[in-house]
């Protein structure tokens, strides 16, 4: 009887940060020729090297991934925010004095804090507020002032996305490893414009415009905040834009250069 094991390959990290691939012995198959779009996006398969470890446990508070297991260690961030979510850090930013409300003035204010043109600014505060403020609110009626409550911000989780979030708002680590693993072409560690537009046509729901929609001005904002001088977004700055840690980090480095 023939073994179900066969060598498969699995993404490792080379120096440069870019995912490889090395032959390993597993009991099941990632891919399979007869359907070739799992062939064409093959999933993250954990080395037993790997210091990730139990990579599909989604993660309450820590951003982890192959490169930083533990999380975002610059500036003691992980353990400083080990009271909210991975999806609260993400907003934390937003919430600007921190009382667990995010009003647009805040919204816009961050956007301009990152140098966006005020038009764009405009335009993502009305976008995010219009589509966001409903689901977070704690009773039936919407909020006149369009405000966000960052406790209930794991509502606003939509489809068509890389699925790193959770419904809780969690982080999983094998579903950002997925995303990367699939869709950054030639292992470069990290994506381009082309890789992201593979990306959301790839992650897309059947009938989910808002969630292709929402997908995809997320990805256009993290281009343009990251804004990547070889047009590449690194992986670790994605991870960091999953737990917010980077828009600070962003909002410093753009006022520093205004200043100049």
């Amino acid at each position: 009887m023939p073994s179900l094991k066969e060598p498969r390959s699995e993404a490792v990290v080379s120096q440069n940060g870019a995912s490889t691939s090395i032959e390993h012995d597993k009991p099941y198959k990632v891919a399979i020729p007869e359907a070739p779009i799992t062939e064409k996006r093959k999933p993250y398969v954990p080395g037993p090297d790997t210091d990730l470890i139990d990579a599909g446990t989604a993660r309450a508070t820590v951003a982890a991934s192959q490169e930083s297991p533990e999380g975002t260690k610059k500036d003691n961030w992980a353990q400083r925010h080990q009271h909210q979510t991975v999806i609260q850090q993400h907003v934390d930013f937003f919430d600007r004095d921190h009382d667990g409300v995010i009003w647009p003035m805040d919204t816009w204010i961050a956007f301009r804090e990152w140098q966006f043109f005020w038009p764009i600014a405009l335009f993502a505060t009305f976008i995010i507020h219009a589509a966001l403020s409903y689901p977070t609110m704690p009773g039936l009626l919407p909020d006149p002032f369009f405000r966000i409550i960052v406790a209930n911000v794991h509502r606003n989780k939509h489809g068509s996305d890389s699925m790193t979030f959770d419904a809780e708002g969690r982080f999983r680590p094998q579903n950002f490893e997925d995303f990367f693993a699939k869709y950054d072409k030639d292992n470069k560690g990290g994506l381009t414009k082309g890789d992201i537009v593979t990306a959301l046509r790839g992650q897309a729901f059947a009938f989910d415009l808002f969630g292709c929609s929402a997908a995809s001005l997320e990805w256009l904002a993290t281009y343009l905040l990251l804004w990547p001088k070889d047009g590449v977004m690194k992986k670790d700055d994605v991870r960091r834009v999953f737990d917010g840690s980077i828009f600070y980090e962003k909002a410093e480095q753009y006022n520093k250069q205004k200043l100049k």
